[in-house]
């Protein structure tokens, strides 16, 4: 009923806290990689810079179960912000730099962090949610020869505390999952989720210190967080972590520092490929992976031809620490189609009353393992709702041969454009408060470069062009969120007891388009 559970290479690997990480490395070798700077910390400097980092937070008035939220852009900054926290047995919830005022503030409001972190250039948008939900800003900025410093008042805070040692029962780090119904539900990783899952990937992929990875994806999703970086540095080797990353300098980037493995979510892998130089990929390259949402099979193969290197699909989410199943390197099979075998997690098929179901039949996907957590903040609704017993319910729907996982669907009906989870009745709750919109509805458009599209149906209570109403979402949502295009129905159909039928309402809108 269930796939095969393998273990991580460390049994007690979940009773770790994310210190652990730095000490695989050897001292002198290379931790974080920073292209585009021309700077390279060794373990022994990545450390050294996180306990200094730690105290000065310390001395700011962070202590063990606070919360500090970062709207900081990729790059070595972050990820010693990121370790620094933790170390205090705080959580760090990173955010999108991107969001908007408005959505800073639902986050600030949601987690009420002790401070938030934001670049000494600023970021208006959030700058303005802290001053309105009375949040203490720290200014991050470079430091010649250490770690980035904490500017409080426009000054360099370098005093530092004493602080005690995080337990693995803390929570380490805090994110945000959407579902189809509500608002984004807060979702608390303890250090020994997060270390049990980095411990899972490093295990499933074999790596070990002569491994480079090369983090293209972006540090506030836990895809980039514990696949590309924790992972990594939990096996001592290196992360290849740029201020500012764009497809064409992958390639040169990567062959100059022997990258050997990537992760990323398909419409980066294809935005990466498209930007292919006469170089080729590295000699180093061992695998690349893909994950954040379906990998088409006409990518699939390009990839492998291109990179040179054999793609893997895996399957996560943020509930799980990120990784649940992935197909394994050669020679054993991956298959097209699958997102591979369950890794560190055990998988199972339920039907809807939550009864597991045995090989070859479909039904939801639920997992349990130490990686997945214990459930929401502050909403027992929607905890109880997750589960099945101790069995967590992914929301997609599945069916297991001889231990392959293969995904059919979502039963949430989340649009995911290119790795990023959009809830539809966000976008929703936005466009009704538009003065001529008396109903709206958002579904999944197919699109080849960014899997879907956020594609929106609406009835009018007065005139209004598309436009304008794409230009109101566009004032309170990140762009990712906005809908790529909106269509005016004189209804949109529900069920009797008044239920979105979105597909319905995605296939009334495509019948319209094509009848013209």
């Amino acid at each position: 009923m269930s796939a095969a559970n393998p273990t991580t290479d460390d049994p007690g690997a979940a009773g770790q806290t994310l210190t652990t990480l730095l000490e695989r490395g050897n001292a002198a070798s290379p931790a974080l990689v920073v292209p585009d700077a021309g700077l390279v910390l060794t373990y022994a400097q990545t450390a050294a810079r996180t306990e200094t980092l730690t105290r000065r937070l310390a001395a700011l008035g962070v202590r063990r179960g606070d919360r500090v939220a970062l709207a900081l852009p990729n790059g070595p900054d972050l990820v010693l912000l990121l370790l620094a926290i933790t170390a205090l047995g705080a959580a760090a919830a990173p955010l999108n730099p991107g969001y908007t005022e408005a959505e800073f503030g639902f986050f600030l409001t949601d987690i009420a962090p002790r401070l938030m972190l934001v670049p000494a250039s600023g970021v208006a948008a959030a700058s303005a949610a802290a001053a309105a939900t009375a949040t203490t800003l720290i200014a991050v900025t470079d430091s010649a020869d250490g770690p980035p410093d904490l500017l409080a008042g426009g000054q360099p805070s370098r005093r530092e505390q004493s602080v005690e040692d995080a337990s693995p029962d803390d929570v380490a780090v805090v994110l945000h999952t959407s579902g189809t119904t509500s608002r984004p539900k807060q979702v608390p990783l303890r250090q020994r989720n997060v270390m049990a899952s980095a411990h899972t990937i490093a295990a499933h992929y074999r790596l070990g210190p002569d491994d480079v990875s090369f983090c293209v994806m972006p540090l506030f999703h836990i895809h980039g967080l514990v696949a590309s970086t924790f992972a990594a540095l939990g096996a001592g080797g290196a992360v290849i972590t740029p201020r500012r990353f764009t497809p064409s300098r992958f390639w040169p980037q990567a062959r100059e520092h022997a990258a050997t493995w990537l992760s990323a979510g398909p419409t980066l892998h294809q935005m990466i490929l498209d930007k292919a130089d006469d170089g080729g990929p590295p000699e180093t390259l061992r695998f690349v992976r893909s994950c954040s949402s379906a990998l088409p099979a006409a990518l699939a193969a390009r990839a492998e031809r291109d990179y040179q290197a054999p793609m893997l699909e895996a399957y996560g989410m943020t509930e799980a620490s990120h990784q649940m199943s992935s197909n394994p390197l050669p020679p054993a099979a991956r298959l097209p189609g699958s997102v591979g075998v369950a890794t560190g997690t055990e998988i199972a098929i339920a039907d809807g009353a939550g009864i597991l179901l045995p090989d070859g039949s479909p039904g939801e996907v639920v997992i349990r393992g130490p990686g997945v957590m214990s459930g929401y903040v502050n909403n027992p609704a929607a905890t109880a709702e997750a589960f099945f017993g101790d069995w967590f319910r992914t929301g997609d729907q599945g069916v297991l041969r001889d231990g392959y996982l293969f995904l059919s669907g979502r039963l949430k009906e989340m649009i995911i454009r290119g790795g990023e989870n959009i809830a539809p009745a966000e976008i929703e709750q936005v466009l009704m408060t538009h003065p001529a919109v008396r109903d709206a509805v958002c579904f999944g458009v197919p699109d080849d470069k960014y899997g879907e599209l956020v594609g929106a149906a609406v009835t009018l209570v007065a005139e209004a062009e598309a436009r304008d109403l794409i230009e109101h979402c566009r004032q309170q949502l990140a762009a990712f969120k906005v809908p790529a295009r909106i269509d005016v129905l004189p209804e949109i159909p529900r069920t009797p007891t008044g239920k979105v039928q979105r597909r319905r309402v995605a296939e009334v809108v495509t019948q319209r388009r094509a009848d013209g």
